[in-house]
Parts: C-alpha cells; sequence; structure tokens
C-alpha cells in the first residue's frame, strides 16, 4: 500500500485551510487598527480562555518557558530552595529551575501513564522542598489528587506544566471535575505552534483562582510594574502580541473538536497495535481524560544495546512516515543537571522510556486513508 499525501508529524497547513477565513480576518483586524501590542483581541482571548477553563484569571504572555519563570518569581522562591519535577520531560520545566538558582530535584515516572512518581515525589521532600511541578504529559493530567494532598501535608506550592494538555480534564475521587491547570496554586500552558491550541509562532498563559498571585504573575510579565513607570519589584517583559491572540481566539473555539479528533486518530492505532507483542499502546488514566498531543508507543523488549528503534525509525522514513523520540536522554543524564544526589537505580522507569519510546504522527488532519497506510507499515516493519 501506497500514500500519495505527505505525512507530517503535526499538520499545520491542513488545519488552517479549514478556519482560514476567520484566521485572516482576525489577522487583517489587527493589521487595519495597528494595535499590535495590548490590542482588543488580547482582552478578548483571555477572557474567552478564562471561561473555557473555568478559572478567575488568565495572564498571557509570552511562551510557555517565560510562563513557568514567571509563576516561580511570583510565588517568591528563593536561590537555594529546591522544586521537584520529573526527569522524564522536556528540558523547559528543569530550565526555568536552575535559571533562576533553585535546586531542580529530578524524580523517576509512572511506567504506564508517564506522569510524575507520587511515592518517588513524596521520598525526595526535604526541609528546602517549596514545590512541587507536576507535567502533564503528552495530553493527560498527573495524578493531581495525591500531588496536592503531599502539597497541602508539606505546605508546598503546585506549579503544573499544562505546555501539552491543555483541554484536558482531571476527576477527583469525589467525582468533581477541573481542567488541567486551574487545580494547583497556579498553571502555565504554551501556545507554540505545534501544540494542541498553538498560535502561529509563540505564546503562553499563566492561570490561577488567586487573586494576589494573579495581580502579581500580570506585574512581573509587565517589567514588575503596579501602573505605567511604576516598578514596584523586579520583572520581566513577556507580553503575548495581538495577532497570536486573535489566532488563538479562533483556534480555542475548536479546541474541543481537535481534542476529539486526536482521540479519534488515538483509537484507529490503539486498535491497530494493541495485541502486538512489540508494540505498547498509551494507557489512558482513569482519572484524567486524554488529549493525545502526543501518541506515543513503548517498543517490547528493546535494550539500549540494540538499534531496533534506531532501525525501525528509519524504516519508517523510507515510506514517508514520520516518527520521533520524547524524550531520548533523561534530565539526570544531562550535562546542565548532573548532580551527586541521584544514584544508579533511581531512575529505572525514566530511562527504560527514553530507549523505548516513539512517537508517530499526531495532529487533527489525519483521516484513515493516511492512519491505514501508517498502521500497516508500522505492523509490517515492527
Amino acid at each position: 500500500m501506497i500514500t500519495t499525501k505527505k505525512i507530517q508529524m503535526v499538520d499545520l497547513k491542513g488545519q488552517y485551510l479549514k478556519i482560514k477565513d476567520e484566521v485572516d480576518a482576525g489577522i487583517q483586524e489587527v493589521i487595519n487598527t495597528t494595535t499590535f501590542i495590548n490590542g482588543p483581541a488580547v482582552k478578548e482571548f483571555q477572557s474567552d480562555l478564562e471561561e473555557y477553563l473555568n478559572v478567575k484569571h488568565v495572564i498571557p504572555c509570552a511562551n510557555g518557558t517565560d510562563a513557568l519563570q514567571i509563576a516561580m518569581m511570583a510565588l517568591g522562591l528563593k536561590p537555594g530552595d529546591e522544586v521537584i519535577t520529573a526527569s522524564f520531560t522536556y528540558v523547559a520545566t528543569a530550565e526555568v529551575i536552575g535559571l533562576l538558582g533553585l535546586t531542580p530535584v529530578l524524580v523517576d515516572v509512572n511506567p504506564d501513564t508517564f506522569d510524575i512518581d507520587v511515592n518517588a515525589l513524596e521520598r525526595n521532600i526535604t526541609s528546602k522542598t517549596k514545590a512541587i511541578v507536576p507535567v502533564h504529559l503528552f495530553g493527560q493530567c498527573a495524578d493531581l489528587e495525591q500531588i496536592m494532598a503531599i502539597a497541602k501535608k508539606y505546605n508546598l506550592y503546585v506549579i503544573e506544566d499544562v505546555a501539552q494538555a491543555i483541554g484536558a480534564d482531571y476527576t477527583f475521587s469525589d467525582g468533581k471535575r477541573a481542567k488541567a491547570g486551574t487545580i494547583g496554586t497556579v498553571g502555565c500552558t504554551s501556545f507554540f505552534l505545534i501544540k494542541n491550541l498553538g498560535c502561529y509562532g509563540d505564546g503562553c498563559a499563566m492561570y490561577t483562582n488567586d487573586d494576589e498571585l494573579a495581580a502579581k504573575l500580570k506585574m512581573i510579565s509587565q517589567h514588575g510594574q503596579s501602573v505605567l513607570y511604576k516598578h514596584d519589584i523586579v520583572g520581566v517583559n513577556s507580553r503575548l502580541d495581538t495577532i497570536q491572540a486573535a489566532v488563538l481566539k479562533v483556534k480555542l473555539k475548536h479546541l474541543d473538536e481537535y481534542a476529539s479528533a486526536r482521540n479519534a486518530a488515538a483509537d484507529f492505532y490503539d486498535k491497530a497495535f494493541v495485541n502486538h507483542p512489540k508494540l505498547k499502546v498509551p494507557v489512558r488514566s482513569k482519572k484524567s481524560t486524554h488529549v493525545f498531543h502526543q501518541y506515543t508507543l513503548q517498543l517490547n523488549g528493546v535494550v539500549s544495546t540494540d538499534n531496533y528503534r534506531g532501525k525501525l525509525r528509519e524504516q519508517l522514513a523510507e515510506k514517508g512516515i514520520p516518527a520521533m523520540i520524547y524524550y531520548p536522554i533523561p534530565l539526570h543524564h544531562q550535562k546542565a543537571f548532573t548532580s551527586e544526589r541521584y544514584k544508579d537505580g533511581d531512575f529505572p522507569v525514566t530511562e527504560k522510556l527514553c530507549a523505548s519510546v516513539l512517537s508517530l504522527p499526531m495532529h487533527t488532519e489525519l483521516d484513515e486513508e493516511t492512519l491505514t497506510y501508517i498502521t500497516k507499515t508500522v505492523l509490517e516493519l515492527a
């Protein structure tokens, strides 16, 4: 079987064409009015997102890394304070901790859902621990009920990294539901162009139900200003441009539709791969909906000394199918984050995942023909 379509990890063009008229009109309005900075679309998108998330405050800013940095600054974290996060994640989560002179404390993750291991988390709490950064990896929530209970027990902040899971719902044991990012002290997301809610460049938002914290987040993102030219604290320059807000305002209306399309593609993949001995399909948490920012397989039986994954990836590429490795190197093995505190055997799950995960194309425009070609090819080669 062959396909004439170019297969991409993310099809931004196909998605754009379906909303072209709305997006073009929104961008043209910004250009016509020359309201490129802090224009009406920024406030309108902020309000729309607050309503969607059912959260009191959304504070837009420039990118997801900025959001994490501003959140930690607003919470008053100081050099030497420890912040716990997962070793199996993108570098930005830990990068910001180190950038601010804080101490990143990396822990292992769960083997099925890839989220932070709450037992490892609690074992690593010390008198210096001030915050936890759970990463809602690949599209579903970490175990927030347990994380929040631990945070309450030890009086810690919870900074949710929602870069990959905007729109996911978490369900507590009492049946209460809440959106990812609205449960902890503050949530930080990213609108980078490949995200589920992505703009056409860079952007992000922080959200919280805490009035005082929201005011501080906003102040820090605007050079520490309480009013124009009055700088009460040291801040940064981090804002969402109006053109990006205009794009996001359109795409937010389609976010749940996009999640449904991604879930349909994931269901197709699951059905094809579930019984293959070398392929382990993603496990969906019973406590969270999944918005499938990534569809990530585990390759069973893979060991670090062979190159099965690399060969499979090369063979797929020869057939026109891209595949990515998120993430090939654990953070605790990165030179920037090595520490004497970590010992051999501390991260068995993370190290296994880094050696065995493989992500397939996942986006809103995958049709049955393309999915059939991808799955049949993977099954032939695996």
